[in-house]
């Protein structure tokens, strides 16, 4: 009992010896750790700052898609009929995006029909469509054309351009 006890004396005093010699000086520490904290406080403070305004941008951008009443204001409309819990619609959206980079805002403009809202069913039923689906609109409001299922976005960029071609032509 008294050779335990004086072993475990030995290997905390050798313990003690250890961490005293190794240790760094707690000012040294202190600094070195302000100066990491305040890197990784200004890192975040950037990425949330530029993060927040790319969400604040979609989000505004998101709304402005679904406002259903811009069909026929004067500009050739793109309108997805689009279910968000599709894995197909999410696509056709992202390929239907791609290709609206090719037109401005004032060429061509696209919205989205959700069907899981009352405004989006009642679009997708009075054309007779179901999801996965562009229609397109002229100026005007009046259906033209009906694209189903997933496309490319250079397919879509080229079927869009004849679409803004075409009844800008004939408003002119």
């Amino acid at each position: 009992m008294k050779q335990q006890k004086a072993k475990q004396r030995q290997r905390s005093k050798k313990a003690a010896r250890q961490t005293a010699t190794h240790a760094p000086k707690t000012e040294d520490v202190s600094r070195r750790n302000m100066l990491g904290l305040v890197r990784n406080w200004g890192l975040f403070a950037a990425v949330a700052a530029g993060g927040g305004w790319y969400l604040v941008d979609e989000v505004l951008a998101t709304i402005s898609e679904q406002d259903l009443t811009q069909i026929g204001n004067g500009t050739p409309t793109v309108v997805q009929i689009h279910d968000p819990q599709c894995s197909r619609c999410l696509a056709l959206q992202r390929e239907a995006r791609k290709a609206m980079k090719a037109f401005g805002g004032d060429e061509l403009q696209y919205l989205v029909a959700n069907i899981r809202s009352e405004k989006g069913r009642a679009l997708a039923s009075a054309n007779k469509v179901g999801h996965i689906t562009l229609l397109l609109f002229d100026a005007k409001g009046q259906r033209r054309e009906t694209l189903h299922g997933n496309n490319h976005s250079g397919y879509l960029e080229l079927m869009f351009r004849k679409h803004v071609d075409q009844y800008s032509a004939e408003s002119s």
